[in-house]
């Protein structure tokens, strides 16, 4: 760890319930916790939805299961699953975000264009690099037509950098890390960069903990927001990136790769000390200052 964030801090944790939460997702909320709470700040739960395709309410409810098993609190947001599906799904938000895009689109007549292409078209036509390869980007399709989505046109030459809190001064070249990114589904809904940006700015959050996979969503957020109607104050956001967790196979944990047997960290780990050592041993706190929450919290001030 660098440097710890500096005050006033406004942060949030934003699980999606598209599988039960893992190491990794336990890790991330502990240090975005506890990094708030050292700093006086207030933390949001705020649940990303945005895909209701992967969405069980099995997943939502292990959200706040685990939280309770870590001992973590927060300062706004839902107080369970039925407070979240009542006042705080993503789902009522689709109008504002759809807003937020079509201002863009007037203010900046080539900043999207329509994507036609089916998920067979993709994977057939990917760059080597796995990106989209901007099939679309001449073929001017109508905005409004069915089964379209929208993309951002990244020029080749983009670079976005920060001053991360953990890795130090990032540079991201934005079309090679990420390519023509989307920004509308193909349903008419927002996709994860609009929405993010949209919500985090709507709650004030000014410091992001993310795991080192997602610096080019950070990039892509960045880069977008100074495009957005009234959201450059995105760029003034503090970032923090931890580094990933890995399985047993050395591959990054997820939730789109779990099995059917895997019930995410509440059935894997007997107690959440092991969430708490790998935090501390990402802070590169002294040995024992993982046994407890308690003492994790001590080990940090």
């Amino acid at each position: 760890m660098r440097q710890f964030p500096s005050a006033p801090v406004v942060s949030r944790l934003a699980p999606t319930p598209s599988g039960f939460l893992h190491l990794g997702n336990a890790v991330n909320f502990t240090l975005t916790w506890l990094l708030t709470r050292r700093a006086g700040g207030t933390l949001h739960l705020r649940i990303d939805d945005l895909d209701r395709a992967r969405f069980r309410p099995v997943y939502l409810a292990n959200i706040f299961q685990t939280l309770t098993w870590l001992g973590l609190d927060y300062d706004h947001g839902p107080s369970g699953p039925d407070d979240f599906e009542r006042h705080y799904s993503q789902q009522p938000r689709l109008a504002e975000y759809e807003a937020v895009l079509q201002t863009a689109r007037a203010a900046h007549p080539a900043l999207f264009y329509a994507c036609g292409c089916s998920r067979t078209a993709l994977a057939r036509a990917a760059a080597p690099n796995g990106h989209y390869p901007g099939t679309c980007q001449t073929l001017e399709l109508p905005f409004d037509a069915p089964t379209i989505a929208w993309r951002a046109r990244v020029p080749p030459a983009t670079t976005v950098t920060w001053p991360d809190l953990a890795q130090g001064p990032q540079t991201v070249a934005l079309a090679r890390a990420l390519g023509d990114f989307v920004v509308r589904k193909k349903d008419g809904a927002a996709a994860y960069q609009v929405a993010s940006v949209v919500d985090d700015q709507r709650l004030g959050v000014n410091f992001i903990v993310r795991g080192q996979d997602l610096r080019a969503s950070t990039a892509a957020q960045l880069w977008l927001a100074g495009l957005l109607p009234d959201h450059a104050g995105f760029a003034q956001t503090q970032f923090l990136h931890h580094g990933l967790l890995l399985d047993v196979a050395g591959q990054k944990l997820s939730k789109s790769t779990q099995t059917s047997q895997q019930r995410g960290i509440l059935a894997e780990a007997g107690s959440p000390q092991l969430v708490y050592g790998t935090v501390a041993a990402l802070l590169g706190l002294p040995p024992g200052a993982g046994e407890s929450l308690a003492e994790l919290v001590a080990a940090a001030e």
